[in-house]
């Protein structure tokens, strides 16, 4: 039997993967901020960088009783298998703290110092005094595995709010790239409260439902649409509980994680800015899918941006910190506050941004 010839065996592999995904049709709106009029003390590439001892991807940050933060890392920038929990002091040193098999993407510390975290493909856990694992929810009551959460907070009578991403793919490049150009709800975002060990379900269906954080009376929730470039709230107490709306829409880049600042608004992390390429071809499904199915070296590759926005209450953007070449930070997708500075990681760098306010 004669050998295909190696082009025809390319097609083939060419045509089986444009076939992997289904996206929807969806046509954004171009963003109305306009970066460059919006006020600004300081810019990122006055940031400081502190390794992460050849880890990558601290995508999200928690803060202990101490002040020390802890950030969740995979093994490198490719490679979402394996990784580590980092614990970084007040002097900006790095140790390794806790060894971890796969991906932690959100943590919290709760009122009694414990640390709860989000781990790629497993779900909800809780670590011990001794550094072994409680595992606390795989699954949500809609019968969705817990295979990419991200985002969590802790309300102050307990209970834990996070994000699903996804609830058929774990993390990794091509499954970031396909939930993006998809374009489909998926995952969801949910309460566990500790005390009962039930789970309410908020929204049964995100678009890349990214970073989360509860507003300071904890009437709301704010959640990060990461492909429609937006953000949600959801209001989970109150007259207008069981209610949501936009909050933010028509982002100039894609929204990641959220905090609260230490004076009552909100720190949102962009994971880069938007890509004209790729707002072209969302309303075009079939070329979807031929980026999707284009060897990796042939695809676009997010563009290093450092975008961090302060945002009010209201919805009111009140500054925002660049660094647009990326020079110093190349992405801000994770961020919290600490004593005046901002820590900034990303899904796919090695090291964190130390800005001072």
């Amino acid at each position: 039997m004669k050998a295909l010839p190696f082009y025809s065996i390319l097609l083939f592999n060419f045509l089986l993967s444009s076939c992997a995904i289904h996206p929807n049709k969806w046509t954004p709106t171009a963003t109305e901020v306009d970066i460059s009029t919006l006020p600004s003390t300081n810019q990122l590439t006055d940031s400081r960088t502190v390794s992460l001892l050849g880890f990558s991807g601290a995508e999200d940050f928690a803060m202990d009783q101490e002040g020390n933060l802890y950030c969740g890392t995979h093994n490198s920038n490719d490679d979402f298998t394996g990784g580590a929990i980092l614990k970084i002091d007040s002097l900006l040193n790095v140790e390794e703290y806790i060894k971890t098999d796969k991906w932690v993407t959100g943590m919290h510390f709760n009122a009694n110092n414990e640390m709860i975290l989000l781990m790629n493909g497993v779900g909800l856990l809780k670590i011990n005094a001794d550094h072994s694992f409680d595992t606390l929810l795989t699954q949500t009551p809609d019968g969705k595995p817990i295979l990419m959460g991200s985002g969590l907070d802790i309300a102050q009578d307990g209970k834990i709010y996070f994000n699903n991403l996804s609830s058929h793919m774990e993390t990794s490049i091509a499954t970031i790239n396909q939930l993006i150009l998809e374009m489909k709800p998926d995952g969801g975002v949910y309460c566990f409260d500790p005390k009962t060990k039930k789970t309410e379900v908020i929204s049964s269906g995100n678009y890349f439902g990214n970073g989360l954080v509860l507003s300071k009376d904890e009437q709301s929730i704010l959640v990060s649409e990461t492909s429609k470039y937006r953000i949600l709230r959801y209001w989970i107490k109150g007259e207008k509980k069981g209610q949501s709306e936009v909050f933010l829409d028509n982002l100039p880049g894609f929204p990641n994680n959220l905090k609260q600042s230490s004076n009552g608004n909100y720190w949102l992390g962009f994971t880069t800015k938007r890509n004209q390429q790729l707002d072209n071809i969302h309303p075009k499904p079939w070329m979807k899918q031929m980026v999707f199915a284009m060897p990796d070296f042939m695809k676009p590759k997010p563009e290093k941006y450092g975008l961090v926005m302060e945002v009010s209450d209201q919805g009111e953007i009140i500054r925002v910190f660049t660094d647009e070449e990326g020079k110093v930070v190349e992405e801000a997708g994770a961020i919290i506050e600490k004593d005046g500075l901002l820590f900034l990681g990303g899904d796919i760098v090695n090291s964190v941004s130390v800005f001072e306010l």
